[in-house]
């Protein structure tokens, strides 16, 4: 009979791929049945509890501390894996330990790399305003993928941004390119004409892949975070963002892709772009275009539309992809569920089937007699973002770690009356390095179930580290339906499913988007792995364009609020 035993670590801040890797590693000792290392909040105790690993004795944990579990085949083995512990953590992640110096504060980092113009932000999100309002304060642009910060806070960093002229892409933002570099989740493009302005990650990935796929070429590709549209941001990134593009002599077209702006900031947007001087691609997803064209504006339904008006712009020969087209059949009875990590891909999904599923519910539905109130819980015809602020607490985005979703997968399996399940893999830099390895074997699994059919919508190009062409011959070879273009994807999830009846601040600099690139990272150290990696003479693109540097960040004062605040006001004195 197998043993679980829990150890509290308190204060052990690990960020998320270090808890993946140690998680891995504990796997690999002897005796070692299942492993658990997670930050002790509320969600991954939960997760834990589920997988029965989670001891009613472990009290008394805090957020900030590491919970480790391990299943055992005795108590002997349990004991030995957790005395091991100590090890483990002073590895970077389970491996080998560093002899390379890494500073640990973000002043020392500055001072290290001087032409650091960036700082990529991505630690626990109570912690995030802090250091992107130190990183501001050094002059420096912020990519902030962080998520759960305080709208207010979001409101004072840009404010700041402003003022100093600066950009804060994020918070929440999880893509961008600066000066042919991906910082975050993205693909491998060429460099060219086409600048982009998107307020969410797996947008701005989707229509830089199909740019790329298209023969075309990107010049810059600016993230904004979610919020940033909103009355209260009122645009501040996406606006500064603009300047930048309009001022970046690579830049001949623009995109602006988001969600529905407030009314006040699109009248900004498009104000600011009508009077640019360049092409515009506006594509508001789920806002109904006023036209076709006005002067320099031109306004795309979708993603791909999107990507072909910019494309036809820069006079690029456009060309539809290859499809998979797998014969249709019946219909199938039964229920979608759509288990996404790409937040803009899950919402045009909801946007592009809401009226032939009805009613389907979401937790990004814009309408709120669509929400899905818990995310948790599947309902009917529905599509969930698994890398929703509100699923992410504590854990890694579902990009790098599938381990929610491949439960998801083999629960909704388990319902008879799910008849489709929909799934996006997004590639490139920063993603999990080889997605189709996890997600074949749940698939095949799935559909050992009769009538269930299982839907997956692969974005990548051809330069993308986890070979494009590989991921897709897996994933048929698995059973899936593979779609490259998104509305193939929706069209055959309708053909498929049977209908049921209805019941800115401008002030930053555009030099700041030149290469070549510095940054310094801070918080997943996966970011820091994939800005190395574009480093190098060997690939199809340009020659090493990348220096970069990754802080050894922990919480200040072991993240005892209090102790924060005391700290602050000693250093402001």
């Amino acid at each position: 009979m197998s043993v679980v035993r829990n150890q509290l670590e308190p204060g052990a801040y690990c960020d998320s791929i270090i808890l993946m890797r140690l998680r891995g590693a504990l796997e690999d000792l002897p005796g070692i049945l299942e492993a658990g290392a997670v930050m002790a909040t509320e969600t991954n105790l939960s997760l834990l509890a589920e997988s029965g690993l989670l001891l009613e004795s472990a009290a008394d944990r805090r957020p900030d501390d590491l919970l480790v579990a391990v299943r055992a085949e005795s108590e002997a083995a349990a004991t030995a894996a957790l005395e091991k512990l100590p090890t483990l953590l002073r590895r970077r992640g389970g491996g080998e330990e560093s002899a390379e110096y890494r500073p640990k504060s973000l002043a020392v980092a500055v001072r290290q790399l001087p032409a650091a113009r960036w700082v990529l932000v991505s630690v626990p999100g109570r912690f995030a305003a802090r250091v992107a309002r130190e990183a501001l304060l050094l002059d420096r642009n912020v990519f902030l993928y962080s998520d759960n910060v305080e709208l207010t806070e979001e409101v004072e960093l840009k404010r700041l941004a402003e003022e100093r002229g600066l950009l804060v892409m994020g918070p929440d933002c999880g893509t961008a390119i600066v000066g042919g570099v991906g910082l975050g989740f993205a693909n491998r493009v060429r460099r060219g004409a086409i600048g982009l302005v998107g307020a969410s990650g797996t947008g701005l990935q989707a229509i830089t892949a199909a740019i790329h796929a298209q023969g075309g070429g990107v010049s810059q590709a600016l993230g904004t975070g979610g919020r940033d549209l909103s009355v209260e941001v009122g645009g501040s990134t996406a606006l500064a963002a603009l300047s930048l593009l309009v001022a970046d002599e690579q830049t001949e077209v623009i995109v602006l892709i988001s969600k529905p702006p407030a009314p006040s900031v699109a009248s900004a947007l498009l104000s600011m772009a009508r009077g640019c001087g360049k092409p515009v691609v506006v594509c508001f997803l789920g806002s109904p275009p006023p036209a076709l064209e006005i002067d320099n504006l031109n306004f795309a339904h979708n993603l791909q539309d999107a990507a072909q008006l910019a494309l036809a712009m820069v006079e690029v020969a456009t060309y539809d992809f290859h499809f998979h087209k797998a014969p249709l059949g019946e219909p199938l009875p039964g229920f979608l569920r759509g288990l996404f990590a790409g937040g803009t891909l899950a919402q045009e999904a909801v946007l592009s089937l809401g009226d032939w599923l009805s009613p389907l519910r979401s937790n990004v539905a814009l309408d709120p007699s669509m929400r899905l109130e818990e995310p948790e819980n599947s309902q009917g015809h529905c599509i969930v973002d698994l890398g929703a602020d509100e699923l992410t607490v504590g854990r890694l985005h579902p990009m790098i770690d599938q381990e929610l979703r491949l439960r998801r997968i083999e629960r909704e399996a388990a319902d008879p009356q799910v008849g489709l399940i929909l799934l996006d893999v997004v590639l490139g830099d920063g993603a999990h390095a080889d997605p189709a390895a996890q997600l074949a074997p749940a698939i095949t699994a799935a559909l050992a179930r009769d009538g269930l059919e299982i839907v997956v919508l692969v974005v990548g190009t051809d330069e993308d580290p986890q070979d494009l062409a590989s991921q897709v011959e897996r994933l048929e070879a698995a059973g899936a339906t593979v779609f490259r273009r998104p509305s193939g994807a929706w069209d055959h999830v309708r053909a498929r499913l049977a209908a049921l009846p209805s019941n800115g601040g401008v002030g930053a600099r555009p030099a700041d988007l030149a290469a070549p690139l510095a940054a310094i990272n801070i918080g997943v150290e996966s970011f820091y792995d994939s800005l190395v990696a574009q480093d190098d003479p060997m690939t199809s693109t340009q020659s090493p364009k990348v220096t970069a540097l990754h802080v050894e960040w922990r919480p200040p004062a072991g993240g005892d609020a209090r102790m924060m605040a005391i700290l602050d006001k000693l250093r402001s004195s």
